[in-house]
């Protein structure tokens, strides 16, 4: 059962740190590879570089939950969950399909409670 996972490429699980801009402020992230590429998937679906990507994820994640608090972790579930609607048929394989084309409700009914917040999408601000 194991060998399905411990013959992963050891390059997909070698972690790697990217230095990118947040609106102008420096930061860092570190992601396994196999994470990145799918990052740079999604974020080519849409005709974005990662860092746009990543600066929008995190834009409106702040939009919506009023922090991005473990934002590493974050994107990494942002990865899985891409793989996962993908993989259910409910994001299409072919990646020239934009993301943004998509319907978000139709996409995410029926998804389990424990994959799905299904609180409307109302933005909250940051306490001050």
């Amino acid at each position: 059962m194991c060998e399905i996972f411990i013959r992963a490429s050891e390059q997909s699980y070698t972690p790697e740190t990217r230095s990118l801009r947040l609106h102008g402020v420096a930061t860092s992230l570190r992601l396994e590879r196999l994470f990145w590429q799918v990052l740079e998937e999604i974020a080519g679906r849409d005709g974005m570089r990662v860092t746009q990507l990543i600066e929008r994820l995190y834009d409106e994640l702040i939009e919506y939950r009023g922090e991005a608090a473990n934002f590493t972790s974050f994107l990494r579930v942002c990865c899985l969950r891409y793989q996962l609607l993908q993989a259910e048929g409910r994001i299409p394989l072919d990646a020239g399909v934009p993301i943004r084309s998509l319907n978000a409700q139709a996409v995410l009914e029926g998804l389990p409670p424990s994959l799905y917040d299904a609180e409307p999408l109302r933005p909250k601000r940051k306490a001050a």
